[in-house]
């Protein structure tokens, strides 16, 4: 029977190579992959864009210096929400915010985050009507809906809002309650939504019978847009609203944003987005449920119904109390008062109908979202809204602070200290220089991959301080090496064979080099909670590469010792080697140094 082979006692080096090679080629290849072939640089290297916020409000005494510190955190942690995309933000007078975004991100993307508001409110819908339909010019020819049936038909004098549906606008489980009869191409409006009688004319049939409401003059003249609004609105409209709703044009952008009203009153509301060529107004209730109510905020894909992305909230302890009170509420009422609108900076993204009362504390915001409008969503509700309304007052294009030529002075200045690393290593470590100019080479590609994916994952931005940390880790790395190499050598002079003396001088290099990494990591770590702006850049950095170090120290240099420790030229003490008995002063084993037995020695004398 074959006897197992036993485990050798320098282990498996060429496992752990093999590993860290694997992982290195793994990130350069999706570094090109992935077209991020350079990390991003900081605005003070490379640019970017510079926002200027100004602050409005009715109120002057809401623009206050607390009001200012709480929208300027909450901006900084919208566009540096890891904290390494190297995003300035500060305030400039009383009323002015700078924001300092780095080359290389959506321009326009941070420009819409950074001044959104997101004031995120729910509230009950009280009615809803289409706001700039227009009629198409009449032909002299009756509409195929036209049946004749004076029955089915409003009169042109009835009142706005009548609390009753019109034909064919049933209300969907979205809340979109418009007639699909608009919907359809090239399909005229029908006498429900116009508001004219329904009697063919006699002009357009050659029938004898005369109409009144049939004249040439009247089918020449088609209604108006508030005509159509007013016989098109579902539900009631407030007394105190009925002026402001009947003249709200929702179809111009100015109008959109400009909506807004107290949270404990009435407001009325345009929808975010058109259906069917057209948006919606609608008459809202009092706020029901406010955003700063939401915990949690997350964009999900809706795999189920095919809608698209969405955005989950998740509510805190008074907003699941408050939702489920509304959502009770409306259940019991009929459309379109049984809906709620998601309410987000004035203008309704949704107004789902609620089919029953929900206790679960979570709610959804669809709206045929894209990928990125979803996480855009869910980003600024989830740092909070802000205290204030802003004004983007200008944005420019910023050049770089250093330019070109200083970067590059500092390259040289890092490569000029990277050549008297490796010049020293050689000169003093001469074979085990090889070693360590090896570990140099596979940090640096773990490092220069890692910032340039983290680049397009997280923003993360190499600005002048994230450079110094980067320098500054090549000192922490050569530190390692020369630990291990001089405890190697330690146990050389003191007689060991190579072999052994690799294996015995591990155990307390690695005690002290895990004890130094430990305490640079925890250094970097606190200053980059403590620390805002670059400096952050220095800690993550430094972090970064101090954690790097421990995984080439173990996976590379100490497997390609202890293979090196198996050749000839290592073995034997070559000269060149660095591991010379003669040149290191080593003493031979003393081997008569045993203590004699005493009766070793009685018989000695005998």
């Amino acid at each position: 029977m074959a006897t197992p082979k036993s485990r050798p006692r320098d282990g498996y080096p060429g496992r752990a190579l093999a590993l860290i090679l694997v992982v290195t080629v793994g990130l350069v290849a999706l570094m090109f992959g992935t077209g991020n072939t350079k990390p991003r640089l900081g605005i003070d290297l490379a640019g970017g864009t510079s926002i200027t916020l100004t602050a409005k409000s009715t109120d002057p005494k809401a623009i206050s210096k607390s009001n200012m510190d709480i929208a300027t955190g909450i901006i900084e942690r919208r566009v540096n929400g890891m904290g390494v995309s190297e995003a300035e933000v500060q305030t400039q007078g009383d009323n002015t915010i700078i924001v300092n975004i780095p080359k290389g991100g959506d321009r326009q993307n941070a420009a819409d985050q950074v001044g959104t508001t997101a004031k995120l409110f729910f509230r009950p819908v009280l009615a809803v009507a289409p706001s700039g339909v227009t009629a198409p010019a009449p032909t002299g020819t009756p509409s195929a809906p036209a049946t004749g049936t004076p029955a089915a038909t409003p009169s042109a004098t009835a009142p706005a809002a009548t609390g009753t549906p019109s034909a064919g606008a049933s209300a969907t489980k979205q809340g979109r309650t418009v007639g699909e009869a608009l919907a359809a191409e090239g399909t005229t409006p029908s006498p429900a939504a116009t508001g004219a009688s329904a009697a063919p004319s006699a002009a357009a049939t050659g029938s004898a019978a005369p109409s009144a409401a049939a004249t040439p003059s009247a089918a020449a003249t088609p209604p108006s847009a508030a005509d159509l609004s007013a016989a098109m609105t579902q539900g009631t409209v407030p007394p105190e609203l009925s002026t402001a709703f009947a003249t709200l044009d929702c179809s111009k952008p100015e109008v959109r944003s400009a909506q807004t009203g107290p949270e404990d009153k009435a407001v009325v509301a345009c929808s975010q987005k058109a259906e069917n060529g057209y948006y919606e107004k609608l008459a809202l209730g009092p706020v029901a449920v406010k955003g700063s109510d939401v915990s949690k905020a997350q964009p999900s894909l809706d795999t189920q119904t095919g809608a698209g992305w969405q955005v989950q909230l998740q509510f805190n302890g008074t907003g699941t109390d408050a939702f489920a009170k509304i959502t009770g509420q409306l259940a019991t009422q009929a459309p379109p008062t049984s809906q709620f609108a998601i309410v987000l900076d004035n203008q309704v993204v949704s107004h789902p109908q609620v089919n029953g009362p929900i206790s679960g504390g979570s709610a959804v915001i669809t709206g045929r979202f894209t990928q990125t409008e979803a996480q855009d969503l869910s980003n600024v509700l989830g740092y909070g809204a802000l205290p204030l309304e802003f004004a983007k007052s200008d944005i420019t294009t910023v050049s770089p602070a250093l330019g070109s030529d200083q970067l590059k002075a500092g390259l040289v200045a890092g490569a000029i200290g990277m050549l008297l690393v490796v010049a020293y290593s050689l000169v003093y470590y001469r074979g085990l220089g090889l070693v360590s100019i090896a570990g140099l080479l596979v940090s640096a590609a773990l490092t220069y991959s890692i910032m340039s994916l983290l680049g397009g994952g997280i923003g993360f931005a190499l600005n002048l301080p994230a450079v110094c940390g980067a320098i500054v880790a090549i000192g922490i790395t050569a530190d390692s090496f020369i630990v291990y190499f001089e405890r190697i050598r330690d146990e050389v002079r003191e007689g060991a064979p190579l072999r052994p003396a690799v294996q015995r001088a591990w155990p307390r290099a690695r005690r002290t080099i895990l004890v130094s990494d430990f305490v640079s990591f925890l250094c970097a770590a606190v200053l980059y909670v403590v620390s805002v702006g670059k400096v952050q850049g220095f800690a993550f950095t430094l972090g970064l590469t101090t954690a790097l170090d421990v995984v080439v120290i173990f996976l590379f240099t100490k497997p390609l010792i202890t293979l090196l420790a198996r050749r000839k030229f290592f073995l034997d003490g070559h000269p060149w080697s660095g591991l010379d008995p003669k040149r290191l002063g080593a003493r031979p084993p003393l081997r008569s140094s045993r203590r004699r037995s005493p009766s070793s020695a009685a018989v000695k004398e005998a």
